[in-house]
Order: C-alpha cells, then structure tokens, then sequence
C-alpha cells in the first residue's frame, strides 16, 4: 500500500476502514509525517508553508467525491498539534472520513491532537466520520484530544459520526459550530472507556440563522473505573430548533456527568435537552441467557448493539 508496517496497517482498518489506498483523495499520516498523498480534479490537498497540517479545498459542484485523511502513531512518547482546513465549495457534496490510531508498545504518552477547521458553503453537504482507537501493552498512556470547529452557511448541511469504542486512555473531545440560515447539523457520538480511562465530550452549537438546526445525539458506555463527561450547549440567536440527548449505560464503577446547556436569544429559538443514564437492565440479560448466553456475553451483545 505505502511504506508503512502491519500494525500501522491494522490501525488504518480500524480508524477508516482502509485496506488498499482509498480512491479519490487521500493524506495519510504515520509518526508525525505524510506517507502518501493524492489530489483529484475537484479536490486539492496542500501542506501548510508551516508543516503544521493540511489545507483541503473542494470545489464548488463536486459531487459523489470522498477524502481520507487518517493518522496512525507507533512510535511511544511522540506528541502532535496538527491544523487541517477544509474549504467546501458551494453545492459540493463530499464524504471526509479522519481519525487517528495509536499503538502504544512503550513507556512514553503518546498523544495526537488534531484541529479540524470547516468552512461549508451555501447549499453544501457533508459527511464527516471521525474514529478514535487505541492498541498496545505499554505503560504510555494513548492521548487523544481532537478539536473541530465549523462554520456552516445559508442551507448547508452537515452530519458528524464521532466514534471512540477501544483504548484511548484520555481524550478531551471539543466540536464548536456555528449554523448560519437554513443550515442543518447533525452530530452522532457513540464512546465507550473502561479501565481507568477518561473521556470529556463538549459541544457550543451556535444557531444563528433563521431555520437553522442542530440534533446532537451520544451514546456512552462507561466500564470499570472510568469517568466520562457530556457538556453540551444550544444557543439560538434567531427562529430555529434544537436538540441534545446524553444516552449512558453506567457500569462497575464508572462516572458519568451529562451537563445541559440550553439558551434561547430568540423567542423562536425551540431548544431541548435529554439525558439518561442507568445500567443494564436484569430482565434484559436473564432473556439472553435463557437462549443459551453467559451473563458476560449477554452484557456485551446488549453494548454492542446500544453502540450501534
């Protein structure tokens, strides 16, 4: 594929489903540095003049086009600060897959924090999924702390899938947007932790146009001594509507904070909050386990599919 190792291999199946070099554009990064990367006619990618990311430009028009832009670490005690924009032309319709993987073998943190800026135009739609995952035996803990800011004009629309299912040890998870008229969002966050792990979530969802949306949804499973935190808030600034939910499976000893956020600027503005966090419920396992389950196999069929 590139000049990259089998466990570099493995984390690009896991973070964006990569088995061969993806069709369309693509920058995939290892260890701090590119190794591979292609433009098309509609969609340019350039470094940074800093070395400090990636500008992606699509144009205007371009429809049924896809960029992968994973990064994979290996090495123990590497930490990076990458800025990746994204210009995406007026009635461009795209699909963006990122996200990152660490294999952490060694005694030094590893850490990969990603700023992910994007800037839709009018009419545009985008798909955007973002993976998170982590591997290895060693004492390193695997840092993950990705940032994505977006600012969406008139009619646009933009629908996130941010996923973090396996071993990453701390991650502060930031999403900022602001939605200009008629543009829509739509966020869905699936995260699990266990052991010590710890993971905070926070979304700032500015509605500042007439007709705007947002539907924020996440759905978390919190195992062993973990701890996890959902702050998310609305503000609506005109005629709009908006929606948060905080889904939670709680387990063993782990903790779970939801904090809503609700500000209506606007007497239009239709904002709403849900949470709901509780374990397992015992008929649900005792049903699986009269067709034949272990108590264990019946508590992980019941996560796999909350998680879906």
């Amino acid at each position: 594929m590139m000049q990259i190792d089998e466990i570099q291999r493995r984390l690009l199946r896991e973070v964006a489903d990569l088995h061969q070099v993806p069709e369309g554009a693509y920058n995939i990064r290892a260890n701090g540095a590119a190794v591979g990367r292609a433009s098309t006619a509609n969609i340019d990618i350039v470094p940074k003049e800093d070395g400090s990311g990636i500008d992606i430009r699509i144009k205007p028009g371009t429809k049924n086009e896809s960029v992968h832009i994973p990064v994979v670490m290996t090495q123990s005690g590497l930490k990076e600060v990458v800025y990746n924009d994204f210009y995406i032309g007026d009635g461009a319709d795209v699909v963006i897959v990122a996200g990152c993987g660490i294999d952490n073998c060694g005694s030094g943190d590893s850490q990969h924090d990603g700023v992910h800026r994007f800037f839709v135009g009018k009419g545009a739609r985008v798909k955007y999924v973002e993976k998170h995952y982590g591997s290895g035996h060693g004492t390193g803990k695997r840092i993950l702390n990705p940032v994505t800011e977006v600012t969406m004009e008139e009619d646009s629309s933009m629908e996130m899938e941010m996923v973090q299912i396996k071993g990453v040890d701390d991650t502060e998870r930031t999403t900022k947007a602001t939605l200009g008229k008629g543009a829509r969002l739509v966020v869905r966050e699936r995260l699990m932790t266990h052991g010590g792990q710890r993971a905070v979530s926070t979304y700032n969802v500015d509605l500042n146009g007439e007709g705007s949306s947002a539907d924020v949804v996440s759905r978390s499973v919190a195992r062993d001594d973990s701890t996890q935190k959902f702050d998310a808030k609305l503000t609506g600034n005109a005629a709009c509507s908006g929606h948060t939910e905080c889904d939670s499976i709680i387990m063993d000893n782990g903790r779970i904070l939801a904090v809503p956020g609700l500000e209506a600027n606007c007497v239009d503005a239709a904002l709403v909050h849900e949470a709901a966090i509780g374990k397992i419920a015992g008929d649900q396992i005792i049903k699986l386990m009269t067709l034949g389950l272990t108590e264990h196999e019946a508590e992980e069929q019941i996560i796999n599919g909350f998680l879906k």
